[in-house]
């Protein structure tokens, strides 16, 4: 494994506030993507009580290159679940949730109707809390979409993960072209979910390859593009073939931005919920100034 550069290190977790965080997360007896991904930001995030709730337990049915959560099968789901990611929103105080899950391709919907019923609960537990959602992509289970969309989350996040090259070694369980139709169709359901998708770079991906990316998020309308740096998480998982430089990444923005996305987080240590509460209101401002133009 790769030593990380300079740039990519961040300070270890473990402030008051972190432990806080880390106590309503243990107490709730709830699943973060913070830990079970190995994310670098969560000492960044949980000292400001920021913590994205991995909802549908912490076994996925899929088995990506990229990803550190565990494999297999998965236990049934937990019913008083949305209630409990609702009791722990509203105690940490969040003007902003991000909800993720692992994939499910175990239940006939994927999990559709789990998200509806977490993102219902915490409307009426904590109505001001806006509600972003990161959704597996429901592959071959029809109608799953629709159900999620009708639960009217503020933002609907998709990943890509990576270029369409890199799918079948990086993401074999997922099609790439059946992710950019998943999110161009939130949007003809409801034009007023912002929508989001973001990628890892660093995995062997050519630079036209993302400037291709671009442009087929753009035909399907996305508004909000994420970039980040992959990290290796153990031996096991797919190496790191290059580390790309924070010059780079600004070029990466600078580009997405002529594209025309409403918005662009483009960073090494840019994860999909990294700032999401900051985001989402810079992605309204955008929105807001489009239309007065």
């Amino acid at each position: 494994m790769q030593r990380k550069p300079d740039w990519i290190r961040v300070k270890a977790p473990g402030s008051p506030a972190w432990s806080a965080t880390q106590k309503i997360v243990r107490d709730n007896k709830l699943v973060t993507v913070c830990e079970e991904a190995g994310c670098p930001n969560i000492g960044e995030c949980w000292e400001k009580k920021h913590a994205t709730f991995m909802i549908m337990g912490d076994t996925c049915t899929r088995a990506c290159a990229f990803c550190n959560v565990k494999t297999g099968l998965p236990d049934p789901l937990a019913p008083d679940e949305p209630e409990k990611v609702a009791d722990a929103v509203a105690k940490l105080g969040l003007s902003h949730v991000v909800i993720t899950s692992v994939d499910r391709d175990d239940l006939p919907d994927g999990g559709a109707a789990h998200f509806a019923a977490v993102i219902a609960a915490i409307r009426r537990r904590a109505p001001g809390t806006t509600v972003e959602i990161l959704t597996p992509d429901f592959l071959r289970k029809d109608g799953a979409l629709e159900v999620v969309v009708a639960a009217k989350p503020d933002v609907f996040n998709h990943n890509l993960e990576t270029v369409p090259s890199k799918y079948l070694t990086v993401r074999p369980g997922a099609r790439y072209f059946h992710s950019i139709r998943l999110l161009q169709r939130v949007k003809e359901l409801d034009p007023a979910i912002f929508t989001k998708s973001g990628i890892m770079v660093g995995l062997g991906e050519e630079r036209n390859e993302v400037l291709q990316l671009m442009d087929d998020l753009r035909s399907a309308s996305i508004d909000f593009l994420t970039i980040g740096q992959y990290l290796q998480p153990t031996r096991k998982h797919h190496p790191v073939i290059r580390f790309i430089t924070p010059d780079e990444f600004k070029a990466y923005e600078t580009t997405a931005y002529a594209k025309g996305f409403l918005m662009v987080s483009a960073t090494p240590l840019t994860r999909s919920s990294h700032h999401a509460g900051e985001d989402f209101a810079r992605l309204k401002a955008a929105r807001e100034a489009l239309r007065s133009r």
